[in-house]
C-alpha cells in the first residue's frame, strides 16, 4: 500500500525579489490571475480524499480559488525565521551578513534564532511520514519553502540540495510511496 500525496505551489503574494521571509500577505492581483488561469489544470487534484494546506493566507486563498476547501495543518507552515520574520533576504544580508553566510552554507545554524534548515525538512518530512498509506490520494497547498523541504526529504538528498530546487507558484509535485520509500515527480505550473 502507498500514498500519493501531491504538493502545489502556493500562488504568489508579491514579486520574487519583495518576498518576505515568514511572509504572511494575502495573494496579490497577480497571484489572482495565475489561480484563474490554472484551474483548470489543477482542479482534478481537488478529488483527493484529504486535502490540506498551510496557514499563510496566500496557501489558504489558493486552496479555496482551486476549490479543494482545504483544512490548515500547522506542519505545513513555513519555516520559522525568528527575528528575520517580515525582512527580504537583501534586507538581512545588509544588517547581518555573517548570519546569513552561515544559514546558507550549515543546516544546523539557525542565527535568526528561529528553526534550522534541517529542523524544518525534518518538521515536513514528518508530516509526509504520518499520511495515512491507504492507496488514496492526498493533496496539500503549502509556500514553495515547504514544497522544497518535502523534496529534500523525499529524495533524501542533502539538506544543501535545498538551495538547488527551484518551485514556483503552483507547481505541482508528487511524492508517492510510504514512509522511507517515497518516488517524485514534477509537474510544471500550468499556463
Amino acid at each position: 500500500m502507498s500514498v500519493r500525496v501531491s504538493l502545489v505551489a502556493a500562488a504568489r503574494s508579491s514579486a520574487l525579489l519583495a518576498e518576505r521571509f515568514d511572509d504572511d500577505r494575502p495573494l496579490d492581483h497577480a497571484g489572482w490571475r495565475e489561480v484563474q488561469l490554472a484551474a483548470h489544470a489543477l482542479v482534478r487534484l481537488g478529488a483527493a480524499e484529504l486535502r490540506y494546506c498551510s496557514p499563510t493566507p496566500r496557501s489558504r486563498a489558493t486552496g479555496d480559488a482551486l476549490g479543494f476547501a482545504p483544512l490548515v495543518q500547522l506542519a505545513l507552515r513555513d519555516c520559522d525565521m525568528g527575528r528575520w520574520r517580515g525582512l527580504t533576504l537583501s534586507e538581512v544580508a545588509a544588517r547581518d551578513p555573517a548570519g546569513v553566510d552561515a544559514w546558507l552554507a550549515d543546516p544546523c545554524s539557525a542565527p535568526h534564532g528561529g528553526e534550522s534548515l534541517l529542523a524544518f525538512i525534518s518538521r515536513v518530512g514528518g508530516w509526509l511520514d504520518t499520511r495515512p498509506v491507504s492507496d488514496g490520494a492526498v493533496v496539500a497547498v503549502a509556500e514553495p519553502a515547504v514544497v522544497r523541504a518535502a523534496l529534500v526529504y523525499a529524495l533524501r538528498a542533502p539538506p544543501s540540495s535545498y538551495w538547488n530546487i527551484d518551485v514556483r507558484p503552483l507547481s505541482t509535485a508528487t511524492i508517492t510511496g510510504r514512509p522511507g520509500r517515497w518516488s517524485v515527480s514534477l509537474e510544471a505550473a500550468p499556463h
